[in-house]
């Protein structure tokens, strides 16, 4: 499943870079996010709580940054175990862009699923991840941008 989009955040390019970097602005913006911490400079490891149709799994996984480009952007990516309810991985290339009204953050996601939850379809599937992706994106926008 392939998606983008943008957001326009009222903060400095290299302010939304700081908080793209975050833990901490990552655990409030990842929908369903339990837990995240950092293993090494490019690395973190989550855990987060997913519904998917009928089917609800936490999963467990790690999160890679690389073609690191300060602070115009990268690719974030990861995969992730949801024990019997299946897994996933995937991934985002985020890029940055100083505009009038503060930073332009563009982003194109790919991801995949595979076992119990990959069975309930596109049907399911298209619709909530990019339900999961708009939350975090908004969510992202108005954190980085002040204004919660």
């Amino acid at each position: 499943m392939k998606m983008s989009g943008e957001e326009t955040i009222s903060a400095s390019r290299e302010t939304v870079w700081q908080a793209l970097n975050d833990i901490e602005v990552l655990r409030q913006c990842i929908p369903g996010c339990e837990s995240i911490s950092r293993i090494s400079d490019t690395e973190l490891e989550a855990k987060v709580v997913v519904k998917i149709g009928p089917v609800k799994a936490r999963f467990s996984g790690n999160v890679t940054l690389s073609d690191l480009d300060p602070p115009k952007g990268y690719r974030i990516s990861g995969q992730g175990s949801g024990g019997l309810a299946g897994n996933a991985a995937g991934g985002a290339n985020v890029r940055l862009e100083e505009v009038p009204e503060g930073t332009k953050l563009s982003y194109d996601v790919d991801a995949q699923v595979g076992g119990k939850i990959a069975s309930l379809g596109a049907r399911f599937i298209d619709p909530t991840a990019r339900s999961l992706a708009a939350q975090f994106f908004e969510k992202f926008a108005a954190v980085a941008g002040g204004s919660q």
